[in-house]
């Protein structure tokens, strides 16, 4: 049985981590699995939408550290490359990835496993997942984007209070302070993210990767450059087949028939 496992329906591409014994841990393998199929489905015409979930009691724990990744640091540099080409390379996939991305909490997300989530565009949590930054748990600096997403999510008094205490969040309390789009039943978990992701992946995909790009670079931009880039992603979406149908749906009145290009 596949560590991730993928499957494509309805130009939804659905990664589910697949090592529930360890509440879906990420190995060195399994991380490089994952961003070179988020870097796949970003440039594949025929993926229009991503669902990113977990099996068992675990949408994500994070790093797994038992195979001694970190001791295998031996000179100064060494931890800052390991991140470098691991971690921060898999939330990069995420944020970069040009069609949405849904996270599909299904339990448990803890460190990276919480940031993997919180970088995607979307983020559906079952009512038992939590969200845990227990990076001070083990005596360490949060990593894998965390200091990055969490103060662009929460404020940084929030981002400080997780990051400082490491207590658990229930999936309530994140959708209470905006981490959570939605939290549903358990059970509907998989059939809310199907739902969601067809819906996504039926719109003007082209629009949605740009509308995406603006959303994350405003964070970084002031208000001539953010003004800027929407001028010019307004230009060249309406170079799109999708923006001249749902021109002519709209004096047509009728319902728009985006195919993602």
């Amino acid at each position: 049985m596949s560590e991730l496992e993928t499957e494509r329906s309805d130009q939804v591409a659905h990664f589910t981590l697949n090592r529930p014994e360890s509440l879906n841990a990420l190995t060195p393998a399994l991380r490089d699995r994952l961003i070179g199929l988020l870097t796949e489905a970003s440039a594949d015409p025929d993926v229009r939408a991503v669902v990113l979930t977990g099996t068992g009691r675990g949408f994500c724990a994070g790093a797994d550290l038992r195979g001694g990744a970190a001791s295998g640091a031996r000179l100064p540099g060494d931890v800052a490359r390991m991140l470098r080409q691991g971690a921060q390379r898999l939330i990069a996939a995420v944020l970069d990835c040009e069609k949405p991305v849904i996270a599909a909490v299904n339990g448990t997300a803890a460190g990276l496993g919480a940031h993997l989530a919180l970088a995607c565009d979307l983020v559906l949590a079952a009512e038992s997942a939590r969200f845990v930054e227990v990076f001070v748990r083990r005596g360490l600096v949060p990593d894998g984007g965390g200091a990055y997403l969490l103060p662009r999510l929460l404020g940084p008094h929030r981002a400080k209070e997780l990051m400082f205490l490491g207590d658990a969040l229930p999936a309530p309390d994140a959708e209470r302070l905006g981490l959570v789009n939605r939290v549903v039943p358990d059970a509907d978990l998989p059939k809310t993210a199907r739902a969601w992701a067809i819906r996504l992946a039926s719109g003007p995909t082209r629009a949605l990767a740009l509308t995406k790009h603006l959303v994350n670079a405003s964070l970084e931009s002031d208000r001539p450059t953010a003004f800027a880039a929407e001028a010019w992603a307004q230009e060249l979406n309406m170079t799109t087949e999708d923006a001249q149908e749902g021109l002519r749906a709209f004096t047509e009145r009728r319902g728009a028939q985006f195919r993602g290009r």
